[in-house]
């Protein structure tokens, strides 16, 4: 059993050493009131560090400490973990500094008695984060002993993107499936009434109309069905950029230094918006898949359900650049009819280029605009290389607009920007809303 190390504090030995001048002065200049003054020190200093004390001390484990944190991804906004605490025989106070990146430490001393303290952490960036890091220390009788410093740091956390609720999203013209939420251009079992035809072999006995029977055909020698729309449902494939994850201050996209933990980068917004498109259409009984540009797996197939969106979220979280921005040999290949959502930051070709082969080969496509606000630079040469860059980039996306892509920008607070996200969203959805009603 490994025993704890319990040595004398500051504190302590301050204690003595003014206890050991007092009765020295007092006993060399002849004063006994000035040597009673260091009695009451001493006698303190052999108390606080007398054997008994100082050996159950010595003879138990140090401070037991531990951080607990849920096993499963955790929502955006709020971490939570518990430091349970565990001090040994001998100590009567614990002194706990709790600290995350970005985040300054918290100290507080509690009693020596086992407990459990619960730790709470705001959250805006999402993906894989490193959340809490505690030292521990525990103090003998009268803070003149104390053991070594005991470190827990709490496992690395998957936030999971948060979403938004989302009115009318874009959707392709030409739905698949033999069924779903929206109505198709093709007869089938729906609610919207294409026609009234003559019965023919195949109809069902339940679609006849009897009134429009009984007024064509009073002999009933014909009988008349009433035909209907067919229900299909969408399919959309979520394609991420996640070949850049810059933040607002400039100086970190070198790598130099790190992004803050209270700002969204570019990648945490591409999740955000993702995340609040999927759910939308999860929710309506849509087909979502997902396709990830930075990294050369398998993409996630389209299915529904919200079993499914859960593994979209998870999917998404997980996202992450792997080295320098690439550029793809041949675009990903997208199930027939889909509609794509491309989010990214528009900071090189790629994109453009993706996005004009998608529509070539029959594909809506509607690129979401990632990047977040930029602060102005501080060096000179710094705001040179921004508004080149600035301005390569709104080309881009102008040539995109111009040649009928909708561009969303999803940037900025939540309160401000939502009203623009959405409106930006409606009006492409009015765009492609097909003549049968194909869009939401």
């Amino acid at each position: 059993m490994t025993s704890a190390p319990w040595r004398t504090t500051p504190s302590g030995a301050a204690g003595v050493a003014v206890a050991v001048v007092l009765l020295a002065l007092g006993l060399l200049a002849g004063r006994a009131d000035v040597a009673l003054l260091g009695v009451p020190l001493a006698l303190g200093a052999l108390w606080a560090g007398r054997p008994g004390a100082l050996d159950a001390g010595r003879a138990t484990d140090p401070t037991a400490a531990g951080l607990h944190a849920p096993d499963e991804p955790a929502a955006a906004g709020e971490l939570t973990a518990e430091l349970r605490l565990g001090p040994p025989v001998g100590a009567e106070l614990v002194h706990v500094r709790v600290a995350a990146p970005g985040h300054r430490p918290v100290d507080v001393v509690v009693p020596a008695a086992e407990r459990t303290i619960g730790l709470r952490l705001s959250a805006v960036r999402t993906g894989p984060q490193r959340t809490f890091h505690a030292d521990l220390r525990g103090y003998g009788p009268g803070g003149v002993t104390a053991e070594d410093p005991v470190a827990a740091t709490a496992p690395e956390r998957l936030v999971l993107p948060a979403s938004m609720p989302l009115g009318h999203v874009p959707l392709p013209r030409r739905l698949r499936g033999l069924t779903g939420p929206h109505t198709s251009r093709r007869l089938g079992d729906g609610d919207e009434l294409r026609d009234v035809h003559p019965f023919t072999p195949g109809d069902q006995v339940r679609r006849i109309d009897w009134r429009t029977t009984a007024r064509r055909s009073p002999e009933l020698d014909q009988l008349y069905v009433r035909r209907t729309y067919a229900t299909a449902e969408a399919t959309v494939m979520l394609v991420l950029d996640s070949r850049d994850d810059v933040g607002p201050d400039l100086a970190t996209w070198r790598g130099s230094g790190p992004q803050r933990v209270d700002e969204p980068t570019s990648l945490d917004l591409a999740r955000h918006a993702a995340a609040s498109v999927a759910t939308t259409l999860v929710d309506g009984g849509d087909r979502v898949g997902l396709e990830d540009l930075g990294r050369r797996r398998r993409p996630v197939p389209p299915a529904a359900g919200r079993r499914h969106l859960r593994r979209l979220l998870h999917a998404l979280a997980l996202s992450h650049p792997v080295g320098l921005p690439g550029r793809r040999l041949r675009p990903p290949q997208l199930p027939a009819d889909a509609f794509v959502y491309l989010f990214t930051t528009a900071l090189d070709d790629e994109p453009v280029v993706l996005t004009r082969y998608w529509r070539e080969t029959g594909h809506g496509v509607v690129v979401v605009d990632t990047l977040p606000d930029v602060r102005p630079a501080r060096g000179e040469h710094m705001r040179i290389a921004w508004r080149i860059t600035r301005m390569e980039r709104d080309d881009r996306l102008a040539h995109l607009s111009s040649e009928g892509v909708p561009v969303v920008r999803w940037a900025g607070t939540s309160r401000e920007a939502a009203p623009v996200r959405l409106e930006a969203l409606a009006a492409a959805a009015r765009r492609h809303r097909a003549p049968a009603g194909a869009g939401r």
